[in-house]
Formats: structure tokens, C-alpha cells, sequence
């Protein structure tokens, strides 16, 4: 008798879930996502400036055994192990796994109606032809996202202003973010540090001091948020609206659901958002069901990071090395070797895709992180005392 399980959601997470789960020829896995194609995320700002397209068939990537189904769910009955879709359509599972991944976080007034997110395909390819008719914009956010659009635009002529609600690249060593800002420097735009905009209009930013920031288009990075799927489903989430699991990444509320990527929130102690960690939960949430399946106890989950790589233009870039544990070092790799990394980096991505959907579970190249264990039993004291 097979197993039908469903994963939600053809992100980086949700299709290394969805090959995974083919190990076991008992097991039929759907897949349903928004649109029919799969997006390399992290190329978003390529698209907007011209120099690549993110966009890859689902067969290039995906188990021929998985089936695609194109839509978006609307809500879960975990109670009668179903979802319905926005079309009215309903799909049954005896497992699901949550992967809706994330998206942009627009909680500024006026930010919604004025500014331009980049967190998925249609926000990219709305924004592409705005900045090609502009001269100056505004990048709000300086993480990774904001960092790399800055760069992009300001190589392709662009008058470029960055907005940080912080320092530079937070996530960033001191040292490397000392090499950023000097490429950031030597591209021409001007960066505003430690200033949250309060505001945005048609043609400025309003910051909290007062200030503001004209320009013609205002790129939108600051934050991301996760779908409300969850939450309106009735399974408990943390406060920003992840799926509350274990450690095995198994929804505290129904053993049958299983969470992986960017809306999971393992312990209350989510993982940092990002295909790093995504490729790492999408294998490890399907082996939790595919444990269950074959009547053992999973295992808990296990990610190690090795830093922050970022593009800065098509001619320069950096690596933040890093612990496993996700805290940045003193080491980067920056110029054209940090440009030529980040491209190897977007490039295996993919083919790790392809890899795990041909050879589901037969490789496993990520070193793991030893500290975790310790930061969830100090957690546990802190709530005791």
C-alpha cells in the first residue's frame, strides 16, 4: 500500500523534500507550488539587473516520480489529512511537509503601495523594467539582499543610496564588511547607517531622524516574513508566523505534518533564512517522515553552516567564513575570487537539486553543527529558572 505525502511549497527546502522522499518506491510525493517553474532565489537580483535568468524547469530539478501540481494552498485540515487549494481543489496525505519558504515583510507605512520588494519571481520581474528607466534608487535593507541589488545597480550606472537600519551587513566580521563597504565605495553608493525608515512616498524615504531621501525608485529588503498559512490553519507558530516543531521538524501540534525551510521553527530556535539551511531541513524533514513510514523514531535535525557568500556586481564579491554554529570569522574571500565563489556557490546549488533527485539519499556533504544541543539546554534551563 503507498504512502501519499504532500509537500507544500518547490523551494530550495521543498524540492530536496520532495526528491528525498522518492528513496522509498512505496511513497507517492505531490508537489504543489504557486507557479511551474522553479526559481533560483538567490539570483533575484540578476534578473532585476539583466544578467541572469533565475528561472529552471521542473524537470531539470525534480524527481521524475514527484508530480507537480500548480497552485496555492488556502488552508490544512490536519484533522482529515487534506488541504484546500485557492481553486477549490482539494488534495488528501497521510504526511505533509510545510516548505512555504518566505517572502517580503512590507510593515512601513507607505512601503506597501511605494516601494519595490524582491523576495520572489513576480516582485523581480516587476521591479526589472522600474530601475531600468530610473536614475537614482534607494535600497532599504543591508543584508544580503540589499547588499547585493545595491551592487548590481550602482555597476549598471545607477545613483545608488543604502539605507541600513543597522551596521552594513550585520551578519558580516568587521573585516569583511570593511572590504564591502570599500566595493560599495568604489561603485558610488552612498550608505546611510543606523537609520530606520519611518516612511515612503512616491519619490523619498523618510528616516527616523527626520531626513529625507529622495529618489525615483525605492528597492524594498529590509526583513522578510513568512506566509500565515499556518497560523490560519490553526497549527501553533512562533511569533513571526513559523510552524512550532521539535527537533526531528515535526509540527508539535500533528505528528503527520513535518516543516523544513524558512517557515520552521524547530525548539522556537529557527535556523537562519536562506538556501544554506533550506537544502540542509528539505532532506532531513523528509527522512523524518520516511522514519515514521518505516515505523522507527527520527532523528533530530542536524545543520552546519559555512559562512555568507554574497555577489557584489558581476566583478566582485565575498566570502564571510564562518563556525559552524553561524557566527562569522575574521577570514573572507573578496574581489573577483569572492565573485567567481559566489557563482560556484549558485551553480551547485542546483546541480544539488538534480544530484538528490537522481540519487535520492545517497549524499550528504554538510558538516554539523556540535553547538546547537548546547544553546537548546541552556534554553531549557533559562525557561526553568
Amino acid at each position: 500500500m503507498n504512502t501519499a505525502v504532500l509537500v507544500i511549497g518547490g523551494g530550495y527546502s521543498g524540492v530536496m523534500a520532495a526528491n528525498r522522499l522518492t528513496k522509498r518506491d512505496d511513497v507517492t510525493v505531490t508537489l504543489v507550488n504557486p507557479r511551474p517553474d522553479f526559481v533560483e532565489r538567490i539570483r533575484l537580483h540578476q534578473l532585476v539587473g539583466g544578467s541572469h535568468n533565475p528561472v529552471h524547469d521542473y524537470r531539470n530539478v525534480l524527481a521524475g516520480r514527484v508530480r507537480l501540481v500548480v497552485g496555492s494552498v488556502a488552508r490544512i485540515d490536519a484533522a482529515r489529512r487534506g488541504v484546500t487549494l485557492e481553486s477549490g481543489d482539494t488534495l488528501g496525505y497521510d504526511y505533509l511537509v510545510y516548505a512555504v519558504g518566505s517572502g517580503s515583510a512590507l510593515q512601513v507605512p507607505g512601503a506597501a503601495e511605494f516601494a519595490y520588494p524582491i523576495a520572489d519571481l513576480e516582485e523581480a520581474e516587476r521591479l526589472k523594467p522600474v530601475v531600468a528607466a530610473a536614475r537614482t534608487v534607494t535600497v532599504v535593507g543591508a543584508g544580503p539582499s540589499g547588499l547585493e541589488v545595491a551592487a548590481e545597480l550602482a555597476e549598471l550606472g545607477r545613483t545608488v543610496t543604502l539605507v541600513c537600519g543597522g551596521v552594513l551587513g550585520p551578519y558580516l566580521h568587521p573585516r569583511g564588511r570593511r572590504s564591502v563597504a570599500r566595493r560599495l565605495a568604489k561603485l558610488g553608493v552612498r550608505i546611510v547607517e543606523d537609520q530606520q525608515v519611518t516612511a515612503v512616498t512616491p519619490d523619498a524615504v523618510r528616516l527616523g531622524d527626520g531626513r529625507e531621501l529622495p529618489g525615483e525608485v525605492t528597492v524594498w529588503t529590509a526583513g522578510f516574513g513568512v506566509p500565515d498559512l499556518a497560523a490560519r490553519s490553526g497549527l501553533r507558530t512562533d511569533a513571526d508566523g513559523r510552524l512550532l516543531t521539535d527537533e526531528t521538524l515535526t509540527s508539535v501540534d500533528d505528528e503527520r505534518i513535518v516543516a523544513a525551510g524558512d517557515a520552521a521553527a524547530p525548539s522556537g530556535l529557527p535556523y537562519r533564512m536562506g538556501c544554506q539551511s533550506a537544502v540542509q531541513l528539505g532532506p532531513q524533514a523528509a527522512e523524518t517522515v520516511l522514519s515514521r513510514i518505516a515505523g522507527e523514531q527520527p532523528k533530530p535535525a542536524d545543520v552546519g553552516f559555512a559562512g555568507q557568500c554574497l555577489s557584489l556586481g558581476r566583478r566582485a564579491g565575498i566570502f564571510q567564513f564562518a563556525s559552524k554554529h553561524d557566527t562569522a570569522n575574521r577570514f573572507h574571500l573578496g574581489g573577483r575570487p569572492g565573485a567567481l565563489l559566489k557563482e560556484l556557490v549558485c551553480r551547485s546549488t542546483v546541480q544539488q537539486l538534480a544530484y538528490e533527485a537522481r540519487n535520492p539519499g545517497k549524499r550528504d556533504r554538510w558538516s554539523k553543527d556540535g553547538e546547537r544541543r548546547k544553546l537548546l539546554r541552556a534554553e531549557a534551563v533559562e525557561v526553568r529558572l
